[in-house]
């Protein structure tokens, strides 16, 4: 099968998956595992392509960071019921940098900064009220935000990439790319 670049296919379908959405188009769910192989899966979003990884921000703290530090591999798929595609990645984790972190942390509205800096995300919460009145006393001071260094992002560095599409009679199109030490292989697989 003739190979291309997954990633630059990845970037046409997600451009296609941006016309007539019915789900925002980065919403996408993340599969982590704590250390002992527990798997955990959540909505995220994606946040673009950097350096060949796909990006996504988070609390260091949260359940998902804690889970990529000590393990740090992780799966994403993204579903775009109106393209009847989803594309599946799997691969390795890293952090970003603090100045990749920082750019995207004050691209954010102030509102979202704030709550970055006051929840401790995936924690109990003792209090609704006590949260809610602290990002309010937050938003009256209308004071700069700092990044926390508790919060950034990752990049999944994809090994596989399988791109998916919905076939009459179950009868779906499926090709993943594994990636190997002379580039990217294509394989069609089975429904």
């Amino acid at each position: 099968m003739r190979t291309v670049d997954p990633i630059k296919t990845f970037a046409e379908w997600y451009t296609e998956a941006q016309k007539d959405a019915m789900v925002h188009p980065d919403t996408v769910a993340l599969a982590t595992a704590a250390a002992n192989g527990r798997p955990s899966v959540r909505m995220v979003y994606y946040r673009g392509i950097r350096d060949g990884g796909f990006s996504f921000f988070t609390n260091y703290e949260s359940r998902k960071g804690r889970e990529l530090a000590g393990n740090p591999f992780a799966a994403m798929v993204f579903y775009w019921p109106h393209l009847g595609r989803q594309v599946r990645i799997e691969g390795s984790v890293q952090r970003l940098s603090a100045e990749e972190s920082d750019a995207y942390f004050y691209s954010r509205p102030y509102q979202s900064q704030i709550t970055a800096s006051i929840s401790a995300q995936s924690r109990s919460m003792e209090s609704e009220n006590d949260f809610a009145d602290r990002l309010a006393k937050a938003e009256q001071s209308m004071l700069p935000i700092a990044r926390p260094e508790s919060w950034g992002g990752f990049k999944l560095v994809p090994e596989a990439i399988e791109f998916w599409t919905r076939g009459e009679f179950r009868r779906h199109h499926r090709v993943v790319y594994r990636m190997s030490r002379d580039g990217w292989t294509a394989t069609r697989l089975y429904p």
